[in-house]
């Protein structure tokens, strides 16, 4: 919901119109076959695991009908994906495929961030597409994106670190631990939030350069903060940091439109 959200976001924000609908509706379908296929893929771990929030690992669902569910709304993604245009579309249906691609293997692999690069970095590109007669994105909102999806992926599997490891999973973040993995979330998401204030051309403006601001106050604190044993301070200032960075990046969503 929250991918579909931010893309939804920055649709309207390049003044894409009704067509917005287009982009939330192959998002939306895209996300869910993503989501349901990883509670698919996953449902023996998340047994084994006694995940509470898995109802499939809990055997209250079956698995074939999560199965089932992820991939009808991956075929209700292609047409959905290609009423956005044909590059858009393309370029979507290859970032959905990316997602698939790691919870079918990547999530266990040193190169578990990759997807999450290449799928947040086509994001404002898959936006811009969808507009007539408009190229990519230009390479500044391209690198914003795929920092904001590497620093998204180090704090969204930190929750699962000890589980994941006990049944093999040793991707980016299993393999930084906890709290170098919070850290370098941190230093991502405030990289990209720069990215984002100074990339586009002409001056940055006083909100970018205040959220800058923040962005740094918050990852230092939360950085020195984090030194603590069974501090969570660097994952709670990731956070906040991300919504800031998702925020530039709608913001800047009128300068990714063409001329």
């Amino acid at each position: 919901m929250a991918v579909t959200a931010i893309a939804t976001a920055l649709a309207v924000s390049t003044g894409l119109g009704a067509r917005s609908l287009w982009v939330a509706a192959a998002f939306l379908t895209g996300q869910l076959s993503v989501g349901w296929s990883n509670d698919w893929i996953d449902a023996a771990r998340d047994a084994r695991n006694r995940r509470a929030d898995k109802p499939v690992g809990q055997g209250r669902l079956a698995v074939s009908t999560v199965r089932t569910a992820a991939l009808v709304a991956l075929a209700l993604c292609v047409p959905l994906s290609l009423a956005m245009g044909l590059g858009a579309g393309l370029l979507h249906l290859a970032a959905v495929a990316a997602a698939w691609s790691y919870n079918a293997r990547l999530k266990a692999t040193a190169l578990s961030w990759l997807p999450y690069a290449l799928a947040f970095g086509a994001v404002p590109s898959i936006v811009v597409l969808a507009l007539p007669g408009a190229s990519a994105a230009p390479l500044w909102a391209t690198a914003a994106g795929a920092l904001l999806g590497v620093g998204a992926h180090l704090c969204n599997a930190l929750p699962d670190l000890e589980e994941d490891l006990a049944q093999g999973v040793r991707g980016l973040p299993h393999r930084l631990g906890p709290r170098r993995s919070a850290a370098v979330a941190a230093v991502l998401l405030l990289t990209a939030a720069v990215v984002l204030a100074v990339g586009p051309p002409g001056p940055p403006g006083l909100p970018a350069v205040a959220a800058v601001g923040l962005s740094a106050l918050v990852t230092a604190v939360g950085l020195a903060r984090s030194r603590r044993a069974g501090s969570r301070d660097a994952f709670l200032a990731a956070i906040v940091v991300a919504a800031l960075s998702v925020g530039l990046l709608v913001a800047r969503g009128a300068v990714l439109a063409p001329a």
